[in-house]
């Protein structure tokens, strides 16, 4: 037998604690000193002890878990309810620190404004390009909703033209536009191809017009940081009289494992 301070103890959780949970019913000692009102506890108690704790970390009231309980649930049951909630906090988690790489990288922009020159924009011809590609739906144009459209876009276009035996004779190149009805954008990924359409292909072939003037920026690093220099691009279009003519193309110059090594032209057109 455990006295209360023992079972606490070894159960890691305070006195005050197990002393609620008798009180409500939800978990008993085994044997109180009807002399002293002192409260013991057996070890056996620890299984029931470790279920309340478990099922309160799943988000259950107290009396959820005494119902839960009092029905027996088996540790078979009890493990695939954690492993249910352990997915959900790891979502929270990928999710918090995802909104956490958003506020860094809008810091990163502000605290850019004025240092990146626009001097590195040049106005050039951009070729027609004949291309396959795929396109699906992301919710805005910011970055941490093109991500995850475009780069599981790619890996599947890579897919398909492997299986089809088409060898990209060219970089990739990412376009925009908006999505009928206008909620949200149209991605498309696209790599260029010496193959014509055909019947079969799991893929389009089209061909992508020319720009016939187009301002560009090299941008170097991962993509979810390409504000400050879209940003320093729309500047240098405004102060220099320039309208833009359209979302800006990203031509994908490099792309090795670390992404931090990427580097990619953004590719705005101008009107006129």
């Amino acid at each position: 037998m455990f006295t209360i301070g023992d079972f606490a103890r070894h159960g890691r959780v305070s006195v005050r604690m197990l002393r609620h949970y008798d009180a409500i019913g939800l978990l008993r000692p085994a044997r109180v000193d009807p002399a002293s009102g002192y409260r013991f506890y057996e070890a056996g108690q620890l299984a029931r002890l470790n279920r309340i704790i478990a099922l309160k970390d799943l988000g259950f009231t107290l009396g959820q878990v005494q119902e839960i309980l009092d029905e027996q649930v088996s540790a078979g049951e009890l493990r695939g309810m954690l492993r249910l909630r352990q997915a959900e906090l790891e979502a929270a988690m990928a999710a918090a620190a995802a909104r956490l790489a958003q506020v860094e990288a809008r810091l990163r922009t502000i605290e850019s404004e004025g240092h990146m020159s626009t001097d590195d924009v040049v106005v050039r011809r951009i070729p027609a390009v004949r291309v396959a590609e795929l396109g699906a739906v992301a919710r805005s144009y910011e970055p941490e909703d093109i991500g995850p459209v475009v780069g599981p876009l790619f890996q599947e276009l890579c897919r398909r033209l492997d299986e089809a035996g088409v060898t990209p004779v060219g970089p990739g190149i990412a376009y925009y536009e908006d999505a009928p009805g206008g909620d949200g954008i149209l991605a498309h990924v696209a790599l260029p191809v010496a193959v014509a359409s055909g019947d079969g292909q799991d893929f389009a072939v089209v061909d992508l017009p020319a720009i016939e003037r187009a301002a560009t920026i090299v941008h170097r690093g991962p993509m979810d940081d390409v504000l400050p220099t879209s940003q320093t691009l729309a500047r240098w279009i405004a102060d220099g009289g320039e309208r833009s003519a359209g979302y800006a193309r990203e031509l994908y110059l490099e792309c090795p494992d670390d992404p931090a090594g990427w580097v990619t032209e953004l590719q705005e057109p101008l009107a006129g």
